[in-house]
């Protein structure tokens, strides 16, 4: 058992884990049976967590995705609809606020508050996916700390009030962007369309998503302010998760 727990470890961690998982279960289950004298697994050495590596985007990778976007399906070739910005602008949402994807497609305008040094968005609600039904707006985010006012830098607050702007009377209710029929923008669509900006920018072999811009924000604060205000800023409940998760180190800064 011992050989074959590191075989998996040489593989992956998540392998081996779950490998050591589900024979614990099956040894567990034939000692249960008198079918052994004992488990096996539990004479095995713990498995050794490796070192997480957390990615954020450089300054020259934040440019060449808002190039990508700014230039996506603009060329004379290109058949059907014109795009509509709304990826691009949730882009620039997401790197000014360094709130999770969901969370920037439920907000609403009733939301958004101007004050006399700019904008705060207040979080409290985001999009989620369930099996079996079209994705939508929930009541709360993710934790009850995730429940929190933003201050928004005046680049993504820009987005913010153009998108309010072009809501044309829509109830304060309707998410600042939505789909044609008013609806939430699914998670999938964004994703999608999200990896064609990274694909035209040359960066997808890199594995970036909507969420590093969440991890740059979070290095971003870490760095400058502490992990506390980091975490605060994100809506964690401890600065172990910012720490581990989010906030980078090494070469992979904004």
């Amino acid at each position: 058992m011992e050989w074959f727990r590191k075989q998996q470890a040489a593989r992956s961690y998540s392998r081996a884990k779950h490998t050591r998982t589900l024979l614990n279960q099956l040894f567990a289950f034939a000692l249960r049976q008198d079918a052994i004298a004992r488990n096996p697994v539990e004479g095995t050495s713990p498995l050794s967590r490796p070192k997480h590596q957390i990615h954020a985007l450089t300054l020259e990778q934040v440019q060449a995705i808002r190039a990508a976007a700014a230039a996506w399906r603009t060329g004379p070739d290109v058949r059907g609809p014109k795009p509509d910005g709304k990826v691009r602008d949730i882009c620039e949402v997401l790197l000014g606020t360094s709130m999770r994807p969901g969370e920037v497609l439920a907000l609403r305008p009733c939301d958004v508050t101007e004050t006399r040094r700019g904008m705060v968005v207040h979080v409290q609600g985001t999009v989620v996916r369930r099996s079996g039904v079209a994705d939508f707006r929930q009541d709360q985010p993710k934790t009850d700390a995730s429940n929190r006012r933003i201050a928004v830098p005046e680049f993504a607050a820009e987005v913010i009030r153009r998108r309010i702007a072009d809501m044309d009377g829509s109830g304060p209710e309707v998410t600042i962007v939505h789909n044609r029929d008013g609806g939430v923008i699914t998670l999938h669509n964004l994703r999608r369309t999200f990896r064609e900006f990274v694909r035209d920018a040359g960066l997808e072999d890199l594995g970036i998503t909507p969420r590093w811009y969440r991890r740059t924000g979070a290095t971003v604060l870490a760095r400058g302010l502490g992990l506390d205000a980091a975490a605060s800023f994100l809506g964690h409940t401890s600065t172990a998760i910012t720490e581990g998760h989010y906030a980078g180190t090494g070469n992979d800064r904004f």
